[in-house]
């Protein structure tokens, strides 16, 4: 396991955000990203078969919203870091798993599901 400090650890989130191609970056404006040291007990009951969970998406994805959707707190993308690290043997893997982690998360949030995600190599 390698690790990096909470502020390297945003840092590198951020840079990924920034990374995003705009027309992407520009339709995550009601989406919280946040940066989590470990998934909480009730999304870990969520999965039962893994326990290891780098990310997790909350929310409408765009797809499934209709014109009654508003109003409503933000989708959240979570990222959670001790698990990205568990997997992770260096620096430059843990900014790799980030990255997937997030572009995995943000096509939940364009109604992908997890099987097209898997064929993009997300």
């Amino acid at each position: 396991m390698f690790s990096l400090s909470d502020e390297e650890f945003e840092k590198v989130v951020s840079q990924a955000i920034d990374d995003l191609p705009d027309e992407f970056r520009s339709k995550l404006d009601n989406v919280d990203i946040v940066i989590e040291t470990s998934p909480p007990p009730e999304v870990r009951r969520r999965f039962p078969r893994n326990r290891l969970i780098l990310g997790l998406y909350q929310g409408v994805p765009q797809k499934k919203r209709t014109v009654g959707y508003g109003l409503v707190l933000p989708d959240k993308i979570s990222l959670y870091k001790r698990n990205i690290e568990l997997v992770s043997s260096s620096r430059e893997e843990i900014h790799a798993r980030i990255r997937k982690t997030l572009l995995h998360e943000i096509g939940h949030h364009f109604s992908l599901s997890d099987k097209d995600l898997r064929r993009m190599g997300w």
